[in-house]
């Protein structure tokens, strides 16, 4: 016998005429019609070469070859049933899943604070799990299922099986300690080239979108100090008179820290925020809940705005 000929629906027949003995009754109950029924039950008396049902006069009885193969074929339907055509359900009270993300330093401040908010009203059992994640590696481990959402400045991830979602768009501002010994309530372009920068070195992340424009504008300036990340800047510029040009949102965090935020004396454009996931993961139903807290909290809506109001014209 070649499988390949048996078909579901004819094994939804051979059951449902097993149960009911009557050919017309199941036909509607498939919403089949009675000459689609009887080709269906030729075909499988051809392919298992047995009458099966015969005409009486309590109905459509059973052969014997029909009795042996019923409780196989009722078990297969209902495991297709239970096993493969449910669908998948994720109960956010009962679940204790642990959810990853990846995303920038900036990004925990950002994005964790309101999402972990949330997970812990609509999903008190579960936990969030933040890590860092190679450039060169992301795509594969979001296929994987390792990381569930990247959420920020991800330029790079544009593979066929990512699908990004826009969330905002988000300023840069220029930062400096509120007593600095030059540089009062505005920055002017003069002041902006003198000072002395800080500047943070980090591949395909969002400061390469300033250090771009900066190319694209020819200015030179004097840098005193690179970094490999943000964490400890907003400490740096507070005890000198260095300067440096941040995500809004870095600003914003620490301002009440000996900082002042001024608008960077040219245009910068915006960092454009996602969240990204793969393909294979679409509908996963734990991936697609945190998919819609991520949206609910904050597509189209800045945190940072929130902590610096003043500021919120920068990102227009």
């Amino acid at each position: 016998m070649d499988i390949r000929k048996l078909n579901l629906n004819l094994l939804l027949l051979f059951d449902g005429l097993y149960r009911e003995q009557n050919l017309s009754a199941v036909a509607r109950r498939l919403a089949m019609s009675q000459p689609m029924a009887s080709a269906n039950l030729r075909h499988l008396r051809e392919y298992f070469d047995d009458q099966l049902f015969l005409s009486t006069g309590r109905g459509m009885r059973p052969t014997q070859f029909a009795e042996s193969i019923a409780e196989p074929v009722k078990a297969v339907l209902a495991m297709i049933s239970r096993d493969i055509l449910r669908t998948p359900t994720f109960h956010p009270k009962d679940s204790d899943r642990v959810f990853t993300i990846t995303t920038s330093d900036i990004g925990v401040m950002i994005f964790v604070p309101p999402l972990l908010a949330r997970l812990r009203e609509l999903a008190p059992k579960a936990s969030m799990r933040c890590v860092t994640s190679a450039h060169d590696q992301l795509e594969s481990s979001l296929e994987r299922g390792d990381i569930d959402l990247a959420i920020g400045y991800f330029p790079d991830l544009t593979g066929a099986g990512i699908v990004a979602e826009d969330l905002f768009d988000h300023p840069f501002v220029c930062i400096a300690r509120k007593n600095h010994s030059t540089i009062r309530e505005t920055l002017s372009l003069e002041q902006f080239l003198a000072a002395d920068h800080l500047v943070v070195n980090q591949d395909g992340r969002s400061q390469e979108i300033f250090e771009r424009r900066i190319r694209d504008l020819k200015l030179e300036r004097r840098i005193l100090l690179h970094l490999p990340h943000f964490m400890s800047v907003p400490q740096m510029i507070a005890n000198s008179d260095m300067i440096a040009t941040v995500p809004l949102s870095l600003g914003a965090w620490y301002a009440d820290s000996g900082l002042k935020l001024l608008p960077p004396p040219v245009s910068i454009p915006l960092i454009e925020l996602k969240q990204f996931w793969h393909r294979r993961m679409e509908n996963d139903p734990a991936v697609r809940w945190l998919r819609s807290i991520v949206t609910e909290q904050l597509r189209d809506r800045d945190p940072s705005l929130a902590m610096s109001p003043d500021y919120a014209d920068l990102g227009r």
